[in-house]
């Protein structure tokens, strides 16, 4: 079952981010564009150019990222974080979600380079 946000958690945001959470709350688009897919995994590019953001989306499968080169990100998750990330190239993150398990963030480029992943989820 899919719920929307608990409210108290995303109270503080600005408005217009706890209106688009809640339109993108099944949003599964996780990247700027899918690049291959096969019965068993997606192949997804992201490309954000400085001060661009990619919307609130959700993850419910096993997946990994890998930064193509250095950057910074803000984040706000739907659990109420709001979280500030540098990267460097090769940086890479393994996600493990089982039956249930999901977060729904955005992604948004505060740096001064562009921020590029490959993201790659394991279809359950």
């Amino acid at each position: 079952m899919v719920t929307p946000p608990d409210v108290e958690k995303i109270a503080n945001w600005p408005e217009n981010k706890r209106k688009e959470i809640v339109a993108n709350w099944t949003n599964r688009q996780v990247g700027s564009r899918l690049v291959s897919e096969t019965d068993k995994l997606r192949i997804w590019h992201l490309e954000l150019k400085p001060g661009d953001r990619a919307p609130f989306h959700r993850h419910d499968e096993t997946y990994f990222w890998t930064a193509v080169g250095p950057g910074k990100s803000r984040s706000y998750y739907h659990d109420g974080a709001v979280k500030e990330t540098a990267y460097e190239a090769g940086d890479t993150q393994h996600f493990e979600l089982t039956d249930g398990e999901f977060f729904v963030h955005d992604l948004e480029n505060i740096g001064d380079t562009p921020l590029q992943f490959v993201t790659v989820e394991f279809k359950s």
